[in-house]
């Protein structure tokens, strides 16, 4: 080669060395992780920290305040919680509420799988899911509450109303969205094999539209859990026994403002329970073990 073309070729690299004793000071992808990134990539760690920070925050203000009367402390409202829990009714009220709750709950479930499984196989049954989905989805359940009275009368039957009032239209647009976003190939594709009528529902848009599905679920279980409570803030008996909300309103009236902190702690309990353990359970199981979400 000529001493030109040397000069015109590009210089070459310098050799690189690494002793094999320094490969994990250099960003080796298979090293150990220390226990704060362990920890950093735990969700329920995270949770928690945030938990002890607005824990924190809240015995710093609630001192500060210096009001029990107003503002009780975190301590204080552990311990009516305990008191409430191990002497008073909290636990009873609890099971009221969750037992009413449910009852209503699964109605609403029901009633929504029938109106979407109309809206899916006739087209009568998505112009009646579309029009009372835009008359009574705007309408707040808790609204309803003194025609429910007046039809049911004091009890349970007026809060399971309001419930499957709440419960039944927000998983009924949740489940038809899901269902008119299956892909027509797929929807084809469970044609050719022979998928019919509920079969069709069941085996192929409920599978497809379940992230869908589940959204639904979580946004009629908070919509059912709030209209509860505030119903039983209203007129709080059922069943001869009041519920969490009634509870909370109970001591209220007795200004015992760290048990009502007590029971509003409980209720926040309880959802973190639903929506953690429960839908997050159903979600890894489902959705996730799918690859339909990250």
């Amino acid at each position: 080669m000529s001493e030109q073309a040397l000069r015109l070729s590009p210089p070459k690299r310098p050799e690189r060395t690494v002793r094999l004793d320094a490969v994990g000071a250099i960003g080796d992808a298979a090293r150990p992780l220390s226990l704060f990134e362990r920890l950093s990539e735990n969700t329920f760690v995270r949770r928690l920290v945030i938990l002890v920070v607005l824990g924190a925050i809240w015995q710093a203000y609630a001192t500060w305040v210096a009001n029990p009367l107003l503002f009780p402390t975190l301590t204080e409202t552990l311990t009516a919680l305990w008191e409430a829990v191990t002497r008073g009714p909290l636990i009873e009220r609890t099971l009221t509420s969750i037992q009413v709750l449910l009852m209503g709950y699964g109605i609403g479930l029901a009633l929504a799988a029938v109106f979407t499984t109309l809206a899916v196989s006739t087209r009568v049954g998505t112009d009646l899911l579309s029009t009372l989905t835009s008359m009574f989805n705007p309408l707040p359940a808790i609204a309803l509450l003194p025609l429910a009275l007046l039809w049911f009368g004091l009890g349970y039957k007026s809060l399971v109303f309001v419930i499957i009032h709440s419960v039944l239209w927000a998983v009924a647009l949740n489940t038809h969205s899901g269902f008119t976003s299956v892909s027509p190939t797929l929807r084809m594709a469970g044609q050719n094999i022979g998928l019919r009528g509920l079969s069709y529902v069941a085996f192929l848009l409920v599978p497809a539209a379940f992230p869908s599905i589940l959204t639904g679920l979580k946004i009629g279980w908070a919509f059912a859990w709030r209209t509860l409570i505030a119903a039983e803030l209203v007129f709080g008996v059922s069943s001869r026994s009041g519920g969490l909300g009634w509870f909370i309103f109970e001591n209220r009236n007795q200004l015992e403002t760290a048990s009502v902190f007590a029971g509003l702690f409980t209720v926040i309990i309880i959802g973190l329970v639903v929506e953690s353990v429960i839908f997050r359970g159903i979600e890894n199981a489902t959705v996730r073990r799918w690859g339909m979400q990250s």
